[in-house]
């Protein structure tokens, strides 16, 4: 029986003492998802129905909140249910899916964040042809590029998994849902497989955060030479991106070096690794932007006093 299950499913080892802690898990885990729903979910929907929103910046936050919104349903859902089960298995073509879909997500929010980067580069560096350069049709396109770029890549990654073997000779994997190296379960490896996750790593996660330094190296420049209502506007814009930035940038090297070092790492710290990234960024991201973009909380304390006033005593 435990034959006939393997070759159709996997099993996800990375869970620590389930059987002691699993409704803890369970309650911490169904809190986290549902506000981050609530939250990202508000702010979006904020910034479509208010007209005073509808800019680029405004448009390329919601968009990054809507990314963070489909990475954290990918993985919850299922997360929900193994918490439950007595088996924490998953489908062959289920797991290959969820880590396609997670690692496009994530390739994603980089070159969504290189894209608010150039919305801010242009907006403070040319501010006489920013309506020009940043039109509907531009963010239309950068937003449709930040998209295909990753699900280009995945899915020519996925293609060659198929072309060289598509046969498993593993059917465990260390973590709480389908991510990392998938590939090292495969029973013959190959050399493009290898070099192919660095060369995609390289385009949709190094170059733009190249690209990010880079705009914001010419954002400070600029800055410094202005007056003190310059640096301020332009910090209170740059701030919250950075720091979303900076918090996504260490999550996925911590991600990228354990699965690295998959073999010498503690299962623990694979699994708090794990929590970090599907808990910390997916609810960070509204908080900052909630709390740190003038026109954003303005609008939400608007919002609650309206819900407020609703509300019979």
């Amino acid at each position: 029986m435990d034959v006939e299950l393997n070759a159709t499913y996997i099993t996800l080892d990375g869970f620590i003492e389930l059987h002691k802690y699993r409704y803890l898990y369970f309650v911490i885990m169904f809190t986290v998802y549902i506000l981050i729903l609530s939250c990202s979910s508000t702010i979006i929907l904020l910034i479509v129905f208010q007209k005073s929103l509808h800019e680029p910046m405004y448009i390329f936050i919601a968009a990054l909140l809507l990314n963070s919104v489909l990475f954290s349903t990918i993985v919850y859902p299922k997360l929900l249910i193994d918490l439950l089960s007595e088996r924490q298995i998953i489908s062959i073509p289920a797991c290959f899916f969820q880590s396609f879909v997670f690692y496009t997500l994530g390739a994603s929010e980089f070159l969504l964040l290189t894209v608010m980067a150039f919305d801010r580069y242009v907006s403070i560096c040319k501010p006489l042809q920013y309506p020009v350069i940043m039109s509907r049709r531009t963010v239309s396109v950068l937003l449709s590029v930040a998209w295909i770029i990753p699900t280009f890549h995945f899915i020519v990654f996925n293609i060659a998994l198929m072309i060289f073997n598509s046969k498993l000779c593993s059917f465990i994997i260390k973590e709480i849902f389908c991510k990392g190296p998938l590939y090292n379960l495969l029973c013959v490896h190959s050399v493009v497989l290898d070099i192919m996750p660095t060369f995609i790593l390289i385009n949709v996660a190094l170059l733009p955060v190249l690209l990010i330094i880079f705009s914001y190296t010419r954002i400070i420049m600029i800055t410094y030479r202005s007056s003190k209502e310059v640096r301020r506007k332009a910090a209170q814009t740059c701030l919250p991106h950075l720091i979303v930035l900076m918090s996504f940038s260490c999550l996925a090297a911590s991600d990228v070096t354990v699965n690295t070092l998959v073999s010498g790492f503690s299962k623990t710290g694979n699994f708090i690794t794990s929590l970090q990234i599907i808990i910390y960024h997916p609810l960070f991201n509204p908080i900052i932007y909630g709390l740190k973009m003038k026109k954003i909380t303005k609008q939400l304390k608007r919002l609650l006093c309206r819900v407020k006033i609703k509300v019979p005593k």
